[in-house]
């Protein structure tokens, strides 16, 4: 499969493709991800995860994510989880998120790749 292919695949793709390095810059941004977190793919490309991290989040996530990175796995393979997270207009919306760690064909960690969707409606509609 060629590149245009796997850009094509990444694009298209209905929900948010989020995918950051080991240091947690981001890499992939499609465009279901400016949808749903309002950041342009050339705003969020190349910025740390933080963008999309609520304040009060950011601590328990980098430790989360360094530890993922460090082990190459994660306990929530395989489940979506509701979160908090920024929207560029600096709300607070909720996201299904589910990730994995990405490993190259050496077996190394080279970061993590995300899919997310606005569940802001359907949560708040919960809650009341």
């Amino acid at each position: 499969m060629n590149d245009e292919f796997m850009d094509s695949l990444i694009e298209q793709n209905p929900d948010a493709m989020i995918f950051a390095d080991t240091e947690g810059t981001i890499r992939v941004w499609n465009v279901a991800a400016e949808r749903v977190f309002g950041f342009t793919k050339e705003e969020a490309i190349g910025s740390n995860l933080d963008i999309i991290v609520p304040q009060n989040l950011r601590k328990a996530h980098w430790r989360g994510y360094e530890q993922a990175m460090q082990r190459g796995e994660t306990k929530y393979v395989g489940k979506s989880l509701p979160t908090k997270s920024l929207h560029a207009d600096g709300s607070v919306i909720y996201v299904e998120l589910s990730f994995s760690i990405i490993l190259d064909s050496a077996k190394n960690v080279i970061g993590a790749l995300s899919s997310a969707r606005d569940i802001t409606t359907k949560y708040k509609e919960k809650q009341a």
